[in-house]
């Protein structure tokens, strides 16, 4: 009599791997492939496992390759034919009809996929897919379809049941199983011998009768070998029924060092039974795993003792005997897929993926696990009204892509003087490549960026720094990875399969075209409700998050208002409220940023209800900035303009979403005026400074996205909109980026420590090319004036009064004697005059930043009277960028003379002083090296 302990000991021995016959999906002729042997056909049944690609037309394609003994790991594919997106006749399927698609392996296995003779193929591996991509076929869980290469001579294998399959009492298993060279085939269940045959084939009906788990072992016989297959299958008894212990909720309670409670929520209360397989035993279906069903059905339980502290445990709920699903409510995740690209330096000791046990993407526990220990239990948040949001993808900000180096580069941000930095998502996504929009499970952090307490240690050493953070989240849609999704999930529906009726988080269909993405949840749902309260208290309490801005709350709706979303909708007003509500129970000071984009009267609704609205201003910042429509009103960055009587307002000229300012400047940039050609780098940059003038002056919230205070100049669609974008640290040491780093903090500072810049009482004068700001204090009044033509202009600035006035930036100094007074500006020149004398602003000139001694270049300026023209003599020391621009006395651009990258020698310049009011004027020469003037006299 074989006991269970043997059992279990013999089932090592035999392994646990997934046996890729037996799900059909795939099969071959011959049923038991060799490296070496001649052609072999692999056919592929497209109705079977996921069903991706059933009644898909063709053209379908194998994405494929092997597995072999030089391998990482069992899923570490080898050898493959061609990139994903690539088409080759070499992967192209035959069509046979009626779902099933062929294709042949030659001259051999080997020699199909060009494998060194030195190296062991051990499986193919296969993704099938349509020509584009966008279906695939895989096996029913997602994961890749595998099929075992087999040595040469006598094999045997078990057809039928599926390693692991489930039973009910009374039940027939229909025992299957084939060889290739056998003279002999017998069958054991539980050891006792139950058939024999003469042949490759044997068959055994079995009739279960006593629950618990059945061994069946196969032998073939030859006169030369023997060789054996064995597989298990678990007869149940009835579910067990109890009620939920007091105290516990969904997911995992830790009940102490060594025990803990998993809770499985199904709220139709339509799954049959549920065990829980994992580490802990061997990945088996076993008695002491089987859950208990609550009486209402609605959820499965079970406790788990004898757990090592501090050991972790990767672990799935198996449900109905077909579905292997994670905990939704995990605070770490094992992906068989993803996790094998993680750096070990980024995430240290990273738990292996069982590979070989089970499929799909698993769930971890850990006992014992040590608290973070908080350096700011109590920290007190910027006032909504004065933030400066720096917007940051930790893939694209660091080229490490590891929140410890970021928490390492705060120095960087604090100098910039932001008070909040919003991550964009960084719970556990879809791959480990992405912008985080395609979340799939909402208590833990993606590993790709770090580990659970690396995150918190981010946030702690923010918070030290006065700086809040704000995570993204993404409750509108899901996508297939998600157990929620895939709990209740019809594969066959729709295009890519839709979550079925029953399902009580999502929608089966999303009801507001045309933004949908991924599968939506149903926001009407009290389910999908609790579930978002519980996500968003957990990053509030275990991570001291400050607040949420959350994606595309537009579409927290079941209801399709017209005008694409846009219209007044009271159900998506309510909705929202609610989640406020529950919000600021956990954290009354909590920030609540929607994403939402509606009807003004909607956004004034839920902003005067103390939740904060994106203000979208690119389009209007953009035509301004880069000079093809001076005249463009981008007054609606002002929460005033949009007739709200609260500062809820967070204006943007940038956001990850949008195309890069700097970009539009150097590709679509007015360039009329050779001397102000906005397509060059430093009149596109100054650009942006005349914009950073009118945009953080503006009373109330602003966000900038990453590198816009140094002009960032990639397109958003470099390497596609949501790929990897070059790192561009180098920026900071370009003097003309960094004088735009300097102002942009020099105005963050001032909207930080000056009361004017808060004040209610301002007026915004954007409607022309010369733009103004007044902004009315009783400790100071500000004019902001500007010139966005590219032409010089007279601009009126609107002074509040009479008197001396000084200019912030210039360190000059004017009385004016009439309010109505207009001056001259040239194309782009900006000022800032407060009628109080503010501290010299600790910035650069922006083209005399100090360089490395005997590598400044040397000038000489001669002036050559007869043509009217001075030309200017340059010796550089080093290759690399330079600009010459003719300076006023004041500072002011008057000509820019040279632009571009110049080589190491002697260069010559001509000026022209035709058109130059004569006087004293500045020559100066600025390079990375450093930066050198020269007074001369134009007459």
């Amino acid at each position: 009599m074989i006991t269970r302990n043997s059992r279990l000991i013999v089932f090592l021995i035999f392994s646990l791997i997934i046996k890729n016959a037996l799900t059909q999906v795939v099969t071959t002729i011959p049923e038991f492939p060799t490296a070496d042997q001649d052609s072999v056909i692999v056919i592929f049944d497209a109705t079977k496992g996921d069903g991706g690609l059933a009644n898909v037309p063709p053209p379908i394609y194998a994405h494929t390759g092997v597995i072999t003994n030089m391998s990482t790991s069992p899923a570490d594919w080898k050898y493959v034919i061609a990139d994903w997106s690539t088409n080759t006749d070499k992967a192209l399927m035959t069509p046979l009809g009626n779902n099933l698609y062929q294709l042949v392996l030659k001259p051999t296995v080997r020699g199909f996929y060009n494998v060194p003779e030195n190296e062991t193929i051990l499986r193919i591996a296969f993704v099938f897919r349509n020509s584009d991509g966008s279906r695939t076929g895989r096996e029913s869980d997602g994961s890749d379809i595998f099929y075992d290469i087999y040595p040469p001579g006598l094999n045997v294998s078990i057809q039928s049941p599926v390693n692991g399959a489930i039973y009910e009492q009374g039940q027939t298993v229909d025992i299957q199983a084939v060889s290739n060279m056998a003279d002999s085939m017998f069958l054991y269940v539980n050891s006792e011998l139950v058939n024999l045959e003469t042949g490759n084939n044997i068959s055994y009906g079995f009739i279960t009768s006593t629950p618990g788990t059945q061994w069946i072992k196969v032998i073939a016989k030859n006169e030369d070998d023997a060789v054996a297959d064995s597989v298990y299958c678990f007869v149940r008894g009835e579910v067990p029924v109890a009620p939920l212990p007091a105290g516990v909720v969904n997911g995992i309670n830790y009940m102490d060092e060594n025990t803990v409670t998993l809770v499985l929520h199904d709220p139709p209360a339509l799954k049959q039974y549920a065990f829980v397989i994992g580490d802990f035993n061997n990945w088996m279906v076993h008695d002491d795993f089987y859950m208990n069903r609550t009486p209402d059905g609605q959820h499965f339980w079970l406790m788990i003792s004898d757990l090592q502290p501090g050991q972790e445990y990767i672990y799935q709920y198996y449900i109905n005997g077909e579905l292997r699903l994670a905990d939704p409510y995990c605070e770490k995740v094992s992906d068989p897929w993803n996790d094998k690209w993680i750096s070990g330096y980024i995430y240290p000791d990273l738990i292996p993926y069982p590979t070989g046990k089970t499929t799909g993407i698993a769930s971890v526990l850990q006992t014992g696990q040590s608290p973070y220990d908080w350096e700011v239990q109590q920290f007190t948040p910027p006032p909504k009204d004065n933030l400066i949001i720096y917007e940051l993808h930790i893939r694209d900000f660091l080229a490490a892509r590891d929140v410890k180096v970021l928490t390492d580069t705060l120095d960087y941000l604090q100098n910039l003087g932001v008070n909040a930095i919003e991550l964009m998502p960084i719970n556990e996504f879809e791959g480990n490549d992405s912008w985080g929009y395609n979340p799939s499970f909402y208590f833990a952090t993606d590993k790709a960026y770090g580990r659970k307490q690396d995150y918190q240690k981010f946030i702690d050493e923010c918070h030290k720094r006065g700086i809040a953070v704000i995570l993204d989240m993404v409750f509108n849609h899901s996508y297939g990875q998600s157990p929620l999704v895939q709990m209740y999930f019809n594969p066959y529906a729709g295009q890519y399969g839709q979550p079925s009726a029953s399902n009580p988080w999502y929608n089966q269909i999303c009801p507001h075209e045309p933004w949908c993405w991924g599968y939506d949840f149903n926001h009407l749902s009290v389910h999908t409700q609790n579930f978002i309260d519980r996500a968003n208290a957990f990053w509030l309490t275990e991570f001291k998050a400050d607040g949420f801005r959350f994606d595309f709350t537009k579409g927290f709706t079941n209801v399709q208002t017209g005008g694409q979303g846009w219209n007044y909708d009271a159900v998506r007003i309510s909705i929202l409220k609610r989640m406020a509500d529950k919000i600021r129970e956990v954290n009354p000071d909590a920030y609540i940023i929607l994403e939402h984009f509606t009807d003004n009267a909607e956004e004034k609704e839920l902003a005067e209800y103390g939740m904060m609205i994106w203000g979208n201003m690119h389009g209007s910042y953009r035509d301004a900035i880069r000079g093809t429509n001076p005249y463009s009103n981008f007054n609606r960055v002002s929460y005033k303009a949009r007739n709200w009587s609260v500062p809820n307002l967070i204006g943007y000229m940038e956001s990850h979403d949008e195309e890069r300012q700097m970009y539009e400047n150097l590709q679509n940039g007015n360039k009329n005026n050779p001397e102000h050609n906005i397509r060059t780098l430093s009149v596109a940059l100054k650009r942006m400074e005349l914009a950073a003038m009118f945009f953080y002056p503006v009373p109330g919230p602003k966000m900038l996205w990453q590198f816009g205070e140094l002009g960032y100049d990639v397109s958003i669609n470099y390497n596609g909109r949501v790929g990897v974008k070059p790192v561009k640290w180098e920026y900071y040491s370009d003097y003309r980026r960094k004088y735009l780093y300097d102002l942009s903090s020099e105005l963050i500072r001032l909207k930080k420590e000056e009361p004017a810049f808060s004040t209610t009482d301002f007026v915004l004068n954007f409607s022309g090319s010369g733009k103004s700001i007044q902004l009315n204090h009783e400790t100071m009044n500000v004019v902001v004036v500007g010139n966005f033509s590219v032409q010089p202009n007279e601009v009126t600035p609107g002074f509040q009064h009479t008197g001396w006035w000084y200019d912030h930036f210039k360190g000059d100094s004017i009385n004016v004697s009439d309010i109505n007074m207009s001056i001259s500006m040239g194309p782009g020149e900006y000022c800032m005059f407060a009628d109080k004398l503010l501290a010299t602003p600790q910035i650069g000139t922006g083209i005399s930043e100090p360089g490395k001694p005997g590598n400044i270049p040397q000038m000489q300026v001669l002036f050559e009277r007869e043509n009217g023209n001075y030309h200017i003599l340059v010796e550089k020391n080093s290759p690399g960028v330079m600009t010459i621009h003719l300076l006023d006395l004041s500072g002011r651009v008057i000509k820019l003379i040279a632009d571009g990258e110049f080589g190491t020698g002697a260069h010559e310049f001509k000026l022209r002083a035709d058109g130059i009011i004569p006087g004293v004027y500045i020559i100066q020469i600025n390079s990375a090296e450093g930066s050198q003037s020269r007074k001369v006299l134009i007459y």
